[in-house]
């Protein structure tokens, strides 16, 4: 994927997922029980936490990250989770569009050749493809979130 395809998917999939998002009233937002006992603003908080992780790799051009890295991915997830469940809808919000914003200046720093060859980031496995792994944890997380938060919105409105 080159860079243009890449930024026109990402800024198709984040309109989409914004789109969605302005569906929900923030008391909405905050009620349990979309996924789990999460809210909306959880899966928010859970999809700009792994914004955050790339905004740092492409920031340091390296695969380095927090160590919850190590754990795995359900035991990740429920730390993300602890982190930010009690935070204002307001701050999650905030600072989800400024991790956004960091992001997209950080992938327009990024050359054609830094997308797509691994080399070009310290720890980075030589058959990973950058632009593959920012796409897993950007618009293919709002991707995989989305059906939940469609399936738990329609469920309210019948229940409205």
């Amino acid at each position: 994927m080159n860079k243009a395809e890449f930024f026109d998917t990402l800024r198709t999939e984040r309109a989409r997922w914004d789109e969605l998002l302005s569906q929900i009233d923030e008391t909405q937002m905050t009620q349990p029980g979309v996924v789990g006992e999460w809210s909306v603003k959880d899966i928010f908080a859970h999809v700009t936490w792994f914004e955050r992780e790339m905004v740092g790799m492409l920031q340091a051009r390296a695969l380095i990250g927090s160590e919850l890295w190590d754990l795995s991915q359900d035991e990740r997830n429920a730390v993300v989770f602890e982190r930010n469940r009690h935070l204002p809808l307001r701050d999650v919000l905030a600072e989800a569009r400024r991790v956004y914003e960091q992001l997209l200046e950080g992938l327009q720093s990024l050359s054609e050749e830094e997308l797509t060859d691994a080399g070009r980031f310290r720890e980075m496995p030589a058959e990973w493809l950058p632009w593959k792994i920012i796409a897993d944890n950007t618009y293919e997380h709002y991707l995989a979130h989305a059906p939940a938060i469609r399936a738990w919105l329609e469920k309210s409105e019948e229940h409205s």
